[in-house]
C-alpha cells in the first residue's frame, strides 16, 4: 500500500479502449452513451419508488433497492472515465485512479452476485413457506442478508485491488480494455502473476459458484413446491413472480462466468470488452425494465408519482 501511495501523479497507465474514431464506432459510443444516461434514471427512480411508497416497503423491494444502487455505483465506477478519455482522446488514467477503480468494481460485481443469490432463498421462503415469511425475513435478517453481500463484495475488492497495485509494472503501460480490469492489467507485471492469477480464480469461483449453488437449491425447491400445487393459478403466479429474477440472474451470470472462469487460452481481449460492455452498460438498464414492466407494484408506483407531479403542477 506504502508504494501505491507514493507513486507521482504522473505514473498509471493508458486505456487503450473499445472505441476508434471511425463513423460506425462513433455511433456505437453515442448508443452506449444514451444507455448509461438511461441506466442511471431508471436505476434512480427505482430505488426513488421503493423508498417513497408503502407498498414497496417488503423484503423483496428492498433487495432490488439495493441491487439498483450496486448497478449506480458499477456504471459511475466506469463509464463516466471511459466517456473523459474517448472525447479528450488522452485515455490516460493514474495508478491511484486505477486502483479505486478495481477496488469499486470488484466489490460492485461481487456484491450483486451475492445479492442475487440470497434473493433466490427470499423468493423460496416466500413461496415455500408464506405464513412464517413475514417472521423469518423480518428487518433484522433483511440487513443482515444485505449487509453480508456489501461485506463480502468489499472484502473481494479489497483482495485484489491491494494484490494488483502492489506488483512492479514495467515496459508497455497500454491496457487493452476500456477500463482498469485485473486480467489486463496483469499482463503488463515484470513478475510471474500465475500464483496471482490461480488466487484470482479461486477468489471468482467462490463469489460465482457460491451463490450459484444458492439458486439452483432455491429454485429446486420452488420447482417442487409448484409441481404440488393444485391450483393452476396459484402456479403461474408463482412462476411470474420468480420470472423477473431468474432473468436478472441469466444476465448477470452468464456474462460474469464467461469472462471469468475461462481458461486462458480462449481469452481474446476483443471479446472480453464487448462482454464488458454489456454488463456494465447494458445489465444495469435491463434490471429496471425487467422488475418494472412485468411487475404491477412498481408500476402502480410509478403512476401514482405522475399523478402526484401533474396535480402538483397544476396548482
Amino acid at each position: 500500500m506504502e508504494m501505491w501511495l507514493n507513486r507521482s501523479s504522473t505514473d498509471g497507465f493508458i486505456l487503450l479502449g473499445i472505441f476508434s474514431h471511425s463513423l460506425t464506432d462513433l455511433g456505437l459510443f453515442s448508443a452506449v452513451t444514451g444507455v448509461f444516461t438511461v441506466a442511471l434514471c431508471g436505476n434512480g427512480l427505482l430505488i426513488f419508488l421503493i423508498f417513497t411508497d408503502p407498498r414497496l416497503h417488503t423484503p423483496m423491494y428492498f433487495f432490488l433497492s439495493q441491487l439498483s444502487l450496486m448497478d449506480l455505483m458499477l456504471v459511475c465506477d466506469i463509464v463516466p472515465k471511459m466517456v473523459v478519455n474517448f472525447l479528450s482522446g488522452t485515455k490516460f488514467i493514474s495508478f491511484g485512479d486505477c486502483g479505486i477503480q478495481i477496488g469499486f468494481f470488484v466489490s460492485l460485481m461481487g456484491s450483486e452476485g451475492l445479492l442475487l443469490g440470497l434473493m433466490a432463498y427470499d423468493r423460496y421462503v416466500a413461496i415455500s413457506r408464506p405464513l412464517h415469511y413475514p417472521s423469518l425475513m423480518n428487518q433484522r435478517v433483511c440487513l443482515q442478508i444485505a449487509g453480508s453481500s456489501w461485506a463480502l463484495g468489499i472484502l473481494d475488492g479489497l483482495i485484489q485491488m491491494v494484490a494488483a497495485m502492489s506488483l512492479h509494472y514495467c515496459g508497455s503501460r497500454n491496457v487493452d480494455h476500456f477500463f482498469c480490469e485485473v486480467l489486463s492489467l496483469l499482463k503488463l507485471a515484470c513478475i510471474d502473476t500465475s500464483i496471482f492469477e490461480h488466487v484470482l480464480f479461486v477468489c471468482c469461483v467462490f463469489m460465482l459458484l457460491l451463490p450459484f449453488s444458492i439458486i439452483v437449491a432455491s429454485y429446486s425447491c420452488i420447482l417442487r413446491a409448484v409441481l404440488h400445487m393444485r391450483s393452476a393459478q396459484a402456479s403461474r403466479k408463482v412462476l411470474t413472480t420468480c420470472s423477473s429474477h431468474m432473468t436478472a440472474v441469466s444476465l448477470f451470470y452468464r456474462t460474469a462466468m464467461f469472462i471469468y472462469l475461462r481458461p486462458r487460452r480462449y481469452r481474446a481481449p476483443s471479446h472480453d470488452k464487448v462482454v464488458s460492455i454489456f454488463y456494465i452498460v447494458l445489465t444495469p438498464i435491463l434490471n429496471p425494465l425487467i422488475y418494472s414492466l412485468r411487475n404491477r407494484e412498481v408500476m402502480g408506483a410509478l403512476r401514482k408519482e405522475l399523478d402526484r407531479c401533474r396535480i402538483g403542477s397544476q396548482h
